[in-house]
């Protein structure tokens, strides 16, 4: 068809989520250059506790989280984007054989790396530009060291139940038997520390949320205006997450590139969801997925966790 955008993919997605019942979009486009800024000042928001209160876990037991992991290794992470939380752990590891980041984003993946071989001379730093959740082949250059992997930022909650088992199971398959996994899990807590953090004062999540549709508008033709969709964030106890949504404030016809949807007054569009566990919950997902639980780790009250697994043989 002519005049369709460059990236297919992101389109067929669109039109899918926008056809579907319930209307739902995948969570990874939000991360367009203007979606990634906004981002980092969710983190840094009052409201945002996850990123601070993992950093604070790392910092205060680094040691600790460094020690479950073996001797000489090749520590993989899994979406690496910034090394602000991998510093935590190398500054720990003299020993490390390897750091192998992994992100889709080959451009800043590079900036990273470089980043952290002019500050940690010596490190090996193996960059590898590959999906995280599809199975991928580690760099020959590791050799026999042991593997490890590194999984921060509570990203596992971005997945259904099933999916994460999925995804663990291919950090299995990628690492290999014995295989040490240190994962960020974000704690089921109070209702309305919750829906604060995915709900700010001062409307920066929103924001984030409602630069989805201006992404659509500029990449893919489409159609949504600035105030015909608001921001919505609420913590969904039956499924243990929060879900975010954008909802439709009133009946309208929406294009993007040729295709029209209906939209009803008061209805939404289903953006992401961030799955909360307890200790106990996550560990039964990790077993299911091959993992056998070992230290966990967590702040003063208990709002954040990481976890240290063990992959099993299979």
């Amino acid at each position: 068809m002519a005049g369709l955008p460059d990236d297919r993919q992101f389109l067929e997605d669109v039109w899918e989520g926008l056809a579907a019942t319930p209307k739902a979009l995948p969570a990874k486009y939000f991360y367009d250059a203007a979606g990634s800024e906004l981002f980092e000042g969710i983190t840094g928001l009052a409201e945002y506790y996850p990123t601070r209160t993992e950093l604070r876990i790392l910092d205060e037991h680094g040691p600790a989280i460094a020690a479950a992991l073996p001797s000489g290794a090749a520590l993989v992470e899994f979406g690496a984007g910034s090394t602000v939380k991998v510093r935590r752990l190398l500054r720990h590891l003299r020993d490390l054989r390897a750091y192998v980041p992994v992100d889709v984003s080959g451009e800043f993946l590079t900036t990273q790396a470089e980043g952290l071989r002019s500050d940690i001379p010596g490190l090996a730093v193996e960059p590898i530009v590959a999906d995280f959740t599809r199975p991928f082949a580690l760099p020959p250059s590791i050799g026999d060291a042991p593997r490890a992997g590194f999984f921060p930022g509570s990203t596992i909650g971005n997945f259904r139940p099933d999916e994460a088992i999925r995804l663990l199971d291919t950090f299995g398959t990628i690492l290999g038997t014995g295989a040490q996994l240190i994962v960020g899990v974000d704690l089921v807590k109070d209702t309305g520390v919750l829906e604060a953090a995915y709900d700010d004062a001062s409307g920066v999540t929103a924001a984030f949320n409602l630069n989805l549709l201006t992404r659509i508008n500029r990449e893919l033709a489409g159609g949504f205006t600035n105030d015909g969709f608001r921001h919505r964030a609420f913590f969904n106890a039956a499924a243990s997450r929060i879900e975010m949504h954008l909802v439709s404030c009133e009946a309208q016809e929406i294009d993007v590139a040729g295709r029209r949807f209906g939209f009803a007054a008061g209805e939404s569009i289903h953006t992401e969801n961030s799955y909360k566990y307890s200790i106990a919950s996550f560990r039964e997902l990790a077993a299911q997925a091959g993992w056998a639980a070992g230290e966990v780790w967590t702040d003063p009250d208990a709002l954040f966790s990481v976890h240290a697994l063990r992959r099993q043989a299979v």
